[in-house]
């Protein structure tokens, strides 16, 4: 079938495919919502069986120049209703778009999405930085549209937290705009991007949410980086987020391990759309200069249009030989920024990390997450560590197992460290 044909349904296919995968209950909603104040969040689309890709949306589209302000900052906010039924109950929420900082140093716009519980005194909920796996380089596959369609996969665990009376801030990460520039897997900018989202949350005047407020950073895969960068860099970066702890599951610590054995596999899509995410953080890269025609019209294709379901689909068993002239993975300047993103080797985590991973993961090696919790029990973290046995699932099943299966010790973990209990480190 026809990429044309077959691609506007991958939100929604991806959406069941992982709920089907982790034996979760409950169907999506037609992809379309209702802003409850100024313009609306998403324009409304058609079904999913004829959806085109979503129209543009200026909400998305970066000042120029930006504002002057701190990182965290808001530019600009819009209230949505959701069109499922239970966030909608449970939460009051936000668009947002915020200033943070970028994998160099600068100022950048990032959007995202907050949800506060109703029924609550806000000033006294804490609040969780939520960090979204893998959703795609296309502008239509970004995190907050697909809250305000129904349509993000990880929305139970979102659901989850809300029910628990948390006030959840939800980074989009860095250049998911009309015109998508997405550094996907780059630290130095997703810690900053999932910090300044719970800064925003604090600063939208109409949460009416704390800057006291107690703070967890939590993830899996992609968001399981971005939970531990946000716990390595907020020392430094953010020294005045009350943060309690950090819960990251399925991380891809190392770049380099990550990447080696995706090449030519299932998970190939992941490591093109890493180099393209490495490319649009570090422009010296110059990704163009070593792909060849091939490799040119498929990063043109994964930008315009690529969701999670696409990685695992069209651009599976694909070989880096097969689209470049030289291999990113070998070149020195590549592998400066692939150091300078791996994560485990900070002495500012000050906060109980609860890590897990999957025994036999498909898509972000196991033996890396090992070694990154040696090297935080070396720092001296306080790791509670939990590897879940998946040596009899499926390929990209053994990578999503640990969401459902880790989800109860991940929200208890949580719980105490709101509570201030201490942590039990198993290091």
């Amino acid at each position: 079938m026809p990429a044309s044909l077959r691609r506007p349904r991958a939100v929604t296919v991806l959406a069941l495919s992982v709920t089907g995968a982790l034996g979760l209950v409950g169907a999506l909603t037609p992809p379309v919502a209702r802003a409850a104040s100024e313009t609306p969040a998403v324009a409304p689309e058609r079904g999913p069986a004829t959806a085109v890709s979503p129209p543009s949306d200026d909400f998305y589209v970066p000042p120029g120049p930006l504002p002057a302000g701190r990182p965290g900052d808001v530019i600009r906010s819009r209230k949505v209703d959701l069109p499922q039924p239970t966030p909608n109950r449970l939460a009051d929420t936000w668009q947002v778009m915020y200033l943070s900082t970028d994998a160099l140093g600068r100022p950048d716009a990032v959007t995202g999405t907050v949800l506060v519980p109703r029924g609550a005194d806000p000033a006294t909920l804490p609040v969780i930085g939520w960090a979204p796996g893998t959703q795609g380089p296309a502008f239509r596959c970004t995190a907050s549209r697909m809250i305000a369609r129904g349509a993000l996969y990880e929305q139970w665990v979102v659901n989850s937290m809300l029910a628990s009376g948390y006030a959840v801030a939800i980074t989009d990460y860095e250049g998911y705009r009309p015109d998508p520039e997405t550094t996907y897997v780059v630290g130095k900018s997703m810690g900053p991007a999932l910090i300044d989202a719970v800064r925003a949350a604090q600063r939208l005047p109409a949460t009416g949410l704390s800057p006291a407020a107690k703070v967890v950073f939590r993830g899996y895969s992609q968001g399981g980086g971005a939970a531990l960068w946000a716990g390595e860099t907020q020392p430094g970066y953010a020294p005045e987020l009350n943060v309690k702890g950090v819960v990251a599951g399925g991380v891809p610590a190392s770049l380099v391990d990550v990447a080696l054995p995706l090449n030519g596999g299932p998970g190939s899509g992941f490591l093109l759309d890493a180099l393209i995410g490495l490319d649009h953080a570090y422009p010296e890269l110059r990704l163009d200069d070593a792909l060849n025609d091939a490799g040119r019209a498929a990063v043109a294709d994964l930008e315009k249009d690529a969701c999670a379901l696409d990685l695992l689909t069209t651009y599976a068993n694909k070989s880096l030989s097969d689209l470049t002239t030289r291999s990113p993975l070998a070149d020195p300047a590549w592998q400066k920024r692939y150091t300078e993103n791996t994560l485990g080797g900070s002495t500012q985590l000050k906060v109980p990390v609860y890590l897990y991973h999957a025994t036999r993961d498909s898509l972000v090696d196991a033996g890396q997450a090992g070694r990154l919790r040696g090297s935080l029990c070396r720092l001296g973290a306080e790791v509670t560590w939990k590897a879940y046995d998946t040596d009899a699932l499926a390929p990209v099943k053994n990578h999503l197992w640990p969401i459902q299966a880790g989800n109860a010790e991940a929200a208890a973990f949580v719980a105490d460290r709101l509570a201030d209990k201490p942590a039990t480190s198993n290091c």
